[in-house]
Order: C-alpha cells, then structure tokens, then sequence
C-alpha cells in the first residue's frame, strides 16, 4: 500500500466510514482528469484517485507544505479559497472539489464559493460537509473554526444530489466525535444506520456528500 495511503488508513481507523465517502467519490470523479481540490488539508483523500491532474489550494501554509510534503497533488497553490476566481481560468477543470470545506466560511462566502466552482469547472461539482451547524472552534490560525451550515434541502436547492455519509447524525456529537464508547461500537452503529437508511435518507445523516453535474 503507497506511503499516503497508508497514512490516510491510520488517521482514519477506527472510522471506516470514510472509507464509504471515499469510495463515493472514486465513482463520482471517474473520468475526470483534472481536479481542483478546494481547502485540500495537509492529507487529501483525492491523493487517493488517481487523478492526472489535481490542483491543491489552502489558506492555511503549513496544511499546504504538508501536502507538498505527501505528494498529494500535482500542483499547489496558498491561498484564500474565496479567490480562485482571480487565479484559475473559467472551465479550466473537470471537477472541483471542496471537501470539509463550506462550513468554515459564512454562508454568504460559502454560495459564492459554489457559484465560483460552477464556473470553474466543465463536468461537475463535489461538496463535502457536515449535516447541519457542528461546532469547531479554530486553534492558532488553522482556519478551522466553523461559520456555518448545511443542510440536505438547502444543498438540494441549488441543484445538488445529496447522499448521506458517516451514519446516523445521533451517534455524532461536537466536531463529529462519536458519542458511544468504545469507539469501535460506535464505529459499527454508523455502519449499520448508513446501510439500512442515511445514505438514502441524508436528512438524517450526519453528513452529506453532494454532488452537482453541469453538463
């Protein structure tokens, strides 16, 4: 197993969940060839695709040099997410990514940020983010604190398909920590409710992978 993925296995054992996100994503970007991966974090699960051409943004330099550091995209960039407009060409992507990303602005710089996406990308858009208000407050600088929130009718409003992720939003409390001990029950308990209902049901997950096509 590559050296990244490895690393992406340790920070997210026990939370096989995520492994259910990435595999959603796999299929949603199958065939796109370039990526620009929005708020990319210093470990990116689209270093995990494959893709040819993926493009690293983030405001936060040390995420960034731990990026560059792990070899997770082809080409980065420091900077303020709410000005890609000013440094990408319209469609100059298949697909543009903001994973984990929506509910650290307000939601006025959060639709904007989906408008510029729109227009940045030829094939379609991808969001991840939790379901609904979850509080994270932000430590030294890190860009983390969270403004805002999402919800699957919201998301749908604007031209989203939205599918539920990580399981029943009830197993989850602040910064999506589970709520049962030990973490492995809790583990299962999400696997099970995504199985049976939140995946379909994304109103009730604890959080929503959404997906908007453009042509």
């Amino acid at each position: 197993m590559p050296t990244t993925a490895l690393k992406l296995f340790r920070e997210t054992f026990p939370e096989v969940m995520r492994f259910f996100t990435l595999n959603a994503m796999r299929r949603e970007l199958s065939g796109c060839r370039s990526v620009l991966d929005l708020g990319c974090g210093g470990l990116s699960p689209t270093s995990l695709l494959r893709i040819e051409q993926s493009t690293a943004v983030d405001g936060f330099a040390p995420l960034l040099e731990a990026a560059l550091k792990n070899h997770t995209h082809t080409e980065y960039h420091c900077a303020d997410v709410r000005t890609i407009d000013t440094i990408f060409q319209p469609k100059q992507f298949d697909c543009c990514v903001a994973l984990d990303l929506i509910e650290h602005l307000s939601t006025e710089d959060g639709l904007a940020l989906i408008r510029s996406m729109g227009k940045l990308a030829r094939r379609k858009i991808v969001v991840f983010t939790p379901n609904g208000f979850l509080h994270q407050a932000s430590h030294e600088g890190d860009l983390q604190e969270h403004l805002s929130g999402w919800t699957a009718p919201q998301m749908q409003s604007l031209g989203f398909k939205v599918y539920g992720m990580l399981g029943h939003r009830g197993l989850r409390g602040e910064e999506h920590r589970h709520r049962i001990r030990p973490r492995a029950l809790s583990g299962v308990a999400a696997l099970l409710t995504h199985l049976a209902w939140t995946s379909r049901h994304p109103d009730v997950a604890a959080a929503l992978l959404c997906v908007k096509e453009l042509s």
